[in-house]
């Protein structure tokens, strides 16, 4: 049984029989683990708070062979999230970004620049409920960018024309964009030009900036646009049978 270390998310933990857990682990460098921490609802738990959802934890487990579930041996807190997901909103949020994770990522695939930049998600300094939603956009932007199924927002998807800065597109059945000339005016969601700049930015931003930027005030609209736009866009690609989960840009 070899012995694996990695830096880990903890996402989600379940009972399992008197006293022991069940861990779910986005990590570094083997993706989603599941795994078994062994007396983990004693009292006298060596695993004590690292097993709170959010946490960024450094984890030692043995994997045994046709087994699905590691046996986990310790767990070291790099950083606990414990006071922010304690927050309702927060609380909220991250338990949707962790529920896609498990939905997207297969087990034991790793993917280095997904996790970086959830890394960097839950650990972003963010201020208000605002920013919070916006970070939100962010995570569902970048996880479906990876994976290949997001659109591309620079230019009609039918005709290729470059979209002005002032222009008003559609969208198809796809959430695809179409120009004035290659959609019908009673067709799909009009996106405006700040709906879209909010789309397209978040390629050249930190979520923490992408956050503060577009979380302010006189974005919500955009902000609200955005989550309707990118919640049709991931139920089609769960619903839809998707294939496996691919890294790359």
């Amino acid at each position: 049984m070899p012995l694996v270390q990695t830096e880990s998310i903890v996402l989600r933990t379940y009972s399992l029989a008197e006293a022991d857990r069940i861990v779910v682990f986005f990590t570094r460098g083997h993706g989603i683990v599941r795994g078994v921490a062994k007396g983990a609802k004693r009292l006298n738990s060596r695993f004590g708070g690292s097993l709170e959802p959010f946490s960024l934890v450094n984890v030692e487990y043995f994997e045994k062979e046709d087994r699905e579930l590691v046996s986990i041996r310790s767990i070291e807190i790099e950083r606990s999230l414990f006071d922010i997901a304690a927050e309702p909103a927060f609380l909220l949020v991250f338990s949707e970004m962790a529920d896609l994770l498990m939905a997207f990522v297969p087990p034991q695939d790793p993917n280095e620049t997904l996790f970086r930049m959830v890394k960097a998600c839950v650990t972003a300094d963010i201020r208000s409920e605002r920013e919070l939603n916006a970070l939100k956009v962010y995570f569902e932007l970048w996880l479906l960018r990876l994976g290949g199924f997001l659109p591309d927002w620079s230019a009609c998807y039918r005709c290729g024309r470059k979209f002005e800065s002032t222009e008003t597109a559609r969208t198809d059945s796809d959430q695809h964009l179409l120009c004035s000339s290659c959609s019908r005016s009673d067709a799909g969601r009009a996106v405006v030009p700040a709906v879209r700049d909010g789309f397209v930015i978040a390629r050249s931003l930190s979520p923490e900036d992408y956050s503060k930027q577009i979380g302010a005030s006189d974005n919500d609209i955009a902000v609200k646009e955005l989550n309707e736009i990118l919640k049709k866009i991931i139920q089609n690609v769960i619903g839809g049978g998707r294939e496996r989960f691919t890294a790359g840009l």
